[in-house]
């Protein structure tokens, strides 16, 4: 076997190894994505109990679903730069010990105002989706790195799926030792708090923040704070802002109103409807990295232009199969269109990020923190569609469908190879199962 240099980015993903900083580090990092998500999430299968338990109206539950990403927004911006000044590391580990309070102190709230100030906090950790996008960025040479980027988003997002699949179980089980179901959603949250904080220290322990050190032990300009802020002029960023919205923020949206749409519309039990909610995230497993791998091949095939193509394309087919979902009148159809929608909104989730890292190499940290706000600010636009006594589920998944498409148009006259950083041409993308 050709021996790797343990300093440098490697060339091929080699799944089943933990034998380099890289592959330590790309697998850490999807993990603290996926237990900040299960955290992040954590409350949405559980809803239909906790609109009962807090008496909360359709208003109030919509609020409740803007506050849960909205705060991300910032978040991520913030997060960008301070991983561009601190390192994927310091900052990851700063945000699981910080985020897992409001995770802990949530089964706190009494009222409609202490539960919406606690999910409005508890959505600040939904910014390490920015810190495994960059430190995957740094592990990995070109050629992957939309392929990496895709299976580590991936791979955290399917939190997403889990939490809603994993939740249901957990408050049944604390209702079978007796407690009442008002206090059981309460007690669930710890669950989450704890898995943040043993992440946290997987990531002191085993990450650096490159392959040839952390920020402190090498000469690195970025640590001195140095960021650009001319990329805000780049239409391309903005582009990929608008895309990121129409795929991740449809994705967190839906994890948020799914349980209750089944409930609602399909009649089906808390736990029934957590598990449909749940397929569509446990997607994830698959469907982004599909994406990156798709992304990286077109790139290869026909560079950017190939990439953008792309990208619109998946953006196409989730708009027109997210129409479909909404005039399903019965569950197995919607069933059917949801995982339809789901493929095509994922690919497009991990062909997003397969473009993000070649648009300014130097602010790879701000420009995957403006994308990736671009996602929960979709995210949080849409929750007002879902909040409005007037609209119903429906009609405001109907609406989204139509804005999808639009923006596919947009993102296919839109030229990405202007000033970015070459693809290179590779014969194939490398991802191996075994050392």
């Amino acid at each position: 076997m050709a021996l790797i240099n343990n300093q440098q980015p490697l060339q091929q993903l080699r799944l089943f190894s933990l034998n380099t900083i890289q592959m330590r580090s790309f697998h850490i990092t999807w993990l603290m994505f996926f237990v900040c998500f299960f955290g992040w999430f954590g409350l949405a299968p559980l809803m239909p109990t906790i609109r009962e338990d807090l008496s909360l109206t359709k208003n109030q539950v919509g609020n409740i679903i803007i506050a849960s990403v909205s705060g991300t927004i910032i978040a991520r911006l913030i997060i960008g730069k301070l991983c561009d000044t601190w390192g994927p590391r310091k900052t990851a580990i700063r945000l699981l010990l910080a985020g897992s309070l409001p995770v802990f102190l949530v089964g706190l709230s009494k009222d409609y105002t202490s539960f919406l100030l606690f999910r409005l906090a508890i959505s600040v950790i939904g910014a390490s989706f920015v810190i495994t996008q960059f430190h995957t960025s740094m592990m990995f040479a070109p050629a992957i790195k939309g392929t990496a980027n895709a299976i580590t988003g991936g791979w955290g997002n399917l939190g997403g799926g889990v939490t809603n699949m994993v939740m249901p179980l957990i408050f049944a089980a604390i209702v079978g030792f007796g407690y009442t179901k008002h206090e059981a959603w309460r007690y669930a949250m710890i669950l989450p708090g704890v898995m943040m904080l043993l992440v946290a220290f997987l990531y002191y322990r085993y990450t650096k923040d490159t392959p040839a050190g952390n920020y402190n032990e090498i000469n690195r300009d970025s640590a001195k704070g140095k960021t650009d802020w001319s990329v805000l002029a780049d239409w391309r960023i903005w582009a990929l802002t608008l895309a990121y919205a129409m795929c991740f923020g449809m994705e967190i949206t839906f994890d948020n109103v799914a349980s209750l749409h089944f409930v609602d519309s399909f009649h089906l039990s808390q736990s029934n409807a957590g598990l449909w909610a749940g397929v569509f995230g446990s997607m994830n497993l698959f469907a982004r990295a599909l994406g990156g791998i798709v992304s990286d091949k077109a790139g290869a095939k026909a560079g950017m232009k190939g990439k953008g193509r792309l990208l619109a394309l998946m953006l196409l087919l989730e708009g027109a199969g997210l129409l479909v979902f909404a005039q399903a009148n019965a569950l197995v159809p919607a069933i059917i269109a949801m995982l339809v929608f789901a493929l095509f909104l994922k690919m497009a989730n991990g062909a997003t990020y397969g473009i993000v890292p070649f648009i300014n190499e130097k602010n790879v940290g701000l420009v995957s923190g403006i994308v990736g706000a671009g996602g929960n600010l979709g995210g949080m636009l849409f929750g007002f569609l879902f909040k409005s006594e007037h609209i119903t589920y429906i009609q405001a998944f109907t609406y989204i469908g139509y804005i999808i498409i639009a923006v596919a148009v947009i993102v296919m006259i839109t030229s990405f190879t202007k000033g970015a950083a070459k693809q290179p041409a590779v014969r194939g993308v490398q991802v191996a199962l075994a050392d």
